[in-house]
């Protein structure tokens, strides 16, 4: 694991409270289930456990068309939606890839929409961001989305991923659900920036 997705982990575990994450594990995986829904009206539902949750699929565009994923997700009362982690394995063709985010069980916005609106929040990801945490940028796409800031509440989201470019790419996401305890997470950020700094400096001797 690496440095960058540990801090990640462990900014997203400090924040809220450590006993309920629980290992990572892999809900969904297009290679082994089956293709995702390709109409944001009907997406495909995936079932999320308490801490990591491990989403892979692939999208792209062929002579038939372009291939679109959706799905959507539950974060079940008294829990929150805490951290989405990029995973190894992410590949694009077009150089970038988009996921986008809207509240509820259905992505309505069109397919080719000319802005965000009606999106919750929206990012371009890359092989580049791997073992990087982007809800927050999830939540700051602009251009008419409603944006956020994370942790997200209890409630029903649908996700739409896409690549447009001519070839198939691959994706992997980590869901974090975890269980708020605002009171703890001052105090313990502080040991993890001070451990971010600590592997930072240059060994002695």
């Amino acid at each position: 694991m690496s440095i960058r997705r540990a801090l990640a982990l462990a900014v997203a575990a400090f924040s809220f409270a450590p006993a309920s994450l629980t290992h990572a594990a892999i809900v969904f995986d297009e290679a082994v289930s089956g293709d995702l829904s390709g109409s944001g009206l009907t997406p495909s539902s995936i079932s999320l456990g308490v801490g990591s949750n491990q989403i892979f699929g692939s999208t792209g565009r062929d002579a038939l068309g372009v291939d679109r994923d959706y799905f959507t997700v539950q974060i079940p009362a008294g829990y929150a939606f805490v951290s989405l982690l990029e995973l190894a394995g992410t590949t694009v063709v077009s150089g970038v890839s988009f996921i986008a985010i809207q509240g509820g069980t259905q992505v309505t916005v069109s397919q080719t929409p000319v802005d965000a609106t009606g999106l919750l929040g929206w990012n371009h990801f890359a092989p580049t961001a791997v073992d990087t945490e982007i809800l927050a940028a999830l939540g700051s796409g602009g251009f008419g989305a409603t944006d956020f800031t994370p942790p997200l509440p209890a409630g029903n989201y649908a996700f739409w991923i896409q690549d447009t470019g001519l070839g198939s790419s691959s994706y992997g996401f980590d869901i974090v659900v975890a269980v708020p305890e605002p009171g703890t997470a001052a105090a313990l950020l502080v040991g993890v920036v001070a451990l971010g700094v600590a592997r930072g400096r240059p060994r002695r001797g």
